[in-house]
């Protein structure tokens, strides 16, 4: 193959960094030569920045994988106020679970995802590349095509070196887990052990008791609704669980909201997988966890959006830390941390002048929030969700690392695991310790139910909770604003568009 073509494939993916090209252009060269000359001028190190990069935006921003994840399940809601949040009823669809192929978050959360599956792939065709260099590149690749098999069941995938012409093949269910779990495991001794923003051997093993955990939820042509938990995989996450746990680097957090806050990367004692945030590493896609919700007359002012159901609200007790902090820093202008319910003020801890709406009205934001909000409650319906302490000093950049994986889930995987080996003493320990840490009651006993309720008060708004419906059997259930649905609804359709260009794809059933 003539060099020029090489060229302007890997030109047209805007795969490599280098300079000077001009003068080494030659048609004559041979496909060893292109090589070595794409050698020598690859800047590996910038080629994995970018597939760092190109995870933020799908998985951290306000639509794609977080409506996915949190607005297709029980714990938040993007309700239509007026004319605002209408958006051609594309958020609606997550709610109701009446998406389709031309969902527009839908088809980003697929484009980007595969982007970072292509871009992580096309860092593995480099000679130069370290072991390490190598090791991150297949664990970026790893995760990203778990969220593109968890979505959809089908994951389009390339080995690097074949022809780019062609469609790729599809890795499909099992096939899918299995690959993931072959290739973390392969990489484990390459990977270094941190820092948290870095791919590292513990956000591998996170990995892994995510895929070992749901694997018996995976089949060829969709999902389970009775899953399989075998011994033998349950044994894996308790594993990989108890390396880390052994490991003495991480503890659960005296102050819950230390994980999510702006100085994260210092404070925070759970965090295993996380991404850099801040003036100098495009912190913007973490904004939107509060400006997506406060309103617009409160500091900072947002867009007056999401929110979530008061059912789940419910499911917190009251001196439970996880459901409402002032943390320190953040709540100076009355923006507490968890949910906001009742009455606003522009100072902590309801200090300050008691804010209004547009109208003048009391700010009282209320636990009825109707799919399709009302004119008399348009403003303040729904119980408001902050996650992310307000990092004051970059509002808009801000530096608050988002969170990937953290060791409360590593925590909550290994005690699920042991309940579903049989080892339900072991479990309730294990959740009462959490819960003591957050400050809630000792649970008496433990079952499928009270270990679901307790994944969602602690992971609310981290990207997990429809995988965690799944897998215990409640995500086709009806819930506030929503009927029962289809066992179809268990997946997301191909975006339309990709059906007509990858023969090897075929659209989920019920779509």
């Amino acid at each position: 193959m003539k060099f020029y073509k090489i060229l302007f494939l890997f030109l047209l993916a805007g795969f490599f960094a280098c300079t000077d090209l001009e003068e080494q252009l030659n048609e004559d060269l041979t496909t060893g030569e292109a090589r070595d000359f794409l050698n020598a001028n690859a800047d590996i190190d910038a080629l994995l920045l970018g597939v760092y990069e190109g995870m933020k935006g799908p998985y951290f921003t306000n639509g794609q994988f977080q409506a996915m994840g949190s607005i297709a399940s029980d714990e938040a809601i993007a309700p239509t106020r007026g004319g605002d949040w209408d958006d051609g009823g594309k958020w609606r669809q997550f709610h109701l679970h009446t998406f389709d192929g031309t969902n527009e978050e839908l088809i980003n959360a697929w484009n980007g995802m595969l982007t970072v599956v292509f871009n992580a792939t096309n860092v593995l065709s480099f000679d130069v590349a370290s072991p390490q260099q190598l090791a991150e590149a297949k664990f970026l690749r790893a995760f990203a095509m778990f969220l593109v098999a968890d979505g959809w069941n089908q994951v389009p995938f390339r080995e690097p070196g074949d022809n780019l012409l062609l469609p790729s093949n599809v890795l499909k269910g099992p096939a899918a887990i299995d690959f993931i779990i072959s290739e973390c495991e392969s990489i484990l001794n390459d990977l270094p052990d941190g820092p948290a923003t870095k791919a590292n051997k513990d956000a591998a093993r996170v990995l892994l008791m995510k895929a070992y955990l749901n694997k018996g939820v995976y089949a060829e042509q969709g999902r389970l609704t009775s899953p399989k938990f075998e011994a033998g995989d349950m044994n894996k996450v308790i594993q990989y669980a108890n390396e880390i746990i052994t490991s003495g680097k991480y503890a659960l957090a005296t102050n819950y909201f230390d994980n999510f806050a702006p100085n994260n990367d210092a404070v925070g004692t759970e965090n295993i997988f996380t991404a850099a945030n801040g003036p100098n590493d495009n912190g913007g896609n973490m904004a939107w966890f509060w400006f997506s919700g406060t309103h617009y007359n409160q500091n900072p002012g947002g867009w007056n959006g999401f929110a979530t159901l008061s059912d789940f609200y419910d499911s917190f007790e009251p001196n439970d830390q996880r459901r409402h902090a002032e943390y320190p820093g953040s709540n100076i202008n009355g923006i507490g941390s968890g949910f906001l319910i009742g009455q606003q003020y522009s100072g902590p801890a309801g200090t300050g002048d008691a804010l209004k709406d547009r109208n003048g009205n009391p700010l009282s934001f209320t636990r009825e929030v109707p799919l399709v909000v009302p004119t008399n409650i348009l403003e303040v319906a729904g119980i408001r969700v902050m996650k992310y302490p307000v990092d004051y000093s970059n509002l808009n950049d801000p530096n608050n690392d988002g969170v990937y994986f953290r060791y409360a889930d590593v925590w909550l995987m290994k005690a699920e695991a042991e309940m579903r080996n049989g080892n339900s003493g072991t479990a309730l320990n294990m959740v009462n310790e959490l819960r003591a840490a957050r400050g809630a009651s000792t649970l008496s006993s433990i079952d499928e139910a009270t270990m679901l309720a307790e994944r969602g008060r602690e992971l609310y708004w981290e990207n997990w909770r429809r995988q965690d419906m799944i897998r215990f059997g409640k995500y086709l259930d009806a819930w506030q604003e929503k009927p029962a649905s289809s066992e179809s609804k268990l997946l997301f359709p191909i975006p339309t568009a990709q059906l007509a260009v990858n023969p090897n794809l075929e659209q989920n059933p019920g779509y």
